[in-house]
């Protein structure tokens, strides 16, 4: 069975749509997007302003073994970045774990939601949500942006099929990120040398073969974090 793309207008989540496609035994590589979203989110359950003009798209993936899951946004990072870089988009950078970055603002953001079924993952489903002709919040306009800013002109169709295919392609079940993954990722490395209130206190120190993030710790030796929220340390704290 060949994937489908299934094209919403308006839409609670297509993350949502995504799992009762799953449910019902949808093949990888089915995806859906929709013109907006009014319930879209992002990673640790915050909201994502989702209206029109946006990129608001969700892919299935069925893997075969688990440890390649944790590894699943920052490929898929790779590939949309490079994908987008394709249609004349300026260097995208990749802020760990999961955050697509233009200069020192966000453009976009990959959330993966994975559904077991025991001890064995059942399917997971990869969101990306791109900022591209929508308007910004006005709240977020000092630390967001979208595609328009830098590549007047370009909407979200013309993104979509090359996007799509840069998504399913990815490898949900390869093992640890290999060199040249790592060596793709360091190019894109947002966070690299940037000192760190959190989630440890020291300089980003680029990632580890299984996708965690090194910090060299103020005290000196470097550690691997592998979950938290990042907080750089010339920012304010969070509240």
């Amino acid at each position: 069975m060949d994937p489908a793309l299934v094209r919403l207008d308006r839409v609670g989540s297509t993350m949502d749509v995504l799992h009762e496609l799953a449910q019902g035994g949808a093949p990888a590589g089915t995806a859906v997007v929709a013109a907006e979203q009014t319930g879209g989110r992002g990673s640790r359950g915050r909201s994502w302003a989702s209206p029109r003009g946006g990129l608001w798209l969700s892919v299935l993936f069925r893997p075969t073994v688990a440890p390649g899951l944790e590894l699943l946004s920052l490929r898929a990072g790779l590939e949309v970045g490079r994908a987008l870089e394709s249609l004349g988009a300026p260097p995208v950078a990749l802020k760990w774990p999961n955050d697509l970055m233009l200069g020192d603002r966000k453009l976009g953001g990959i959330l993966c939601e994975a559904r077991w079924q025991g001890s064995a993952p059942g399917w997971v489903a990869v969101g990306l949500g791109l900022n591209v002709a929508n308007e910004i919040p006005p709240p977020l306009r000092a630390v967001a942006t979208r595609l328009t800013s830098m590549l007047p002109g370009i909407s979200p169709e013309d993104l979509l099929a090359p996007v799509l295919a840069a998504l399913r392609q990815v490898d949900v079940d390869a093992g640890p990120l290999t060199a040249d993954e790592r060596a793709r990722f360091e190019s894109r490395d947002w966070l690299h040398g940037r000192p760190l209130r959190g989630p440890a206190e020291g300089v980003a120190a680029g990632l580890s073969p299984d996708g965690a993030l090194l910090v060299r710790l103020n005290a000196g030796p470097t550690t691997a974090v592998r979950a938290g929220t990042i907080e750089l340390a010339d920012s304010p704290p969070r509240p």
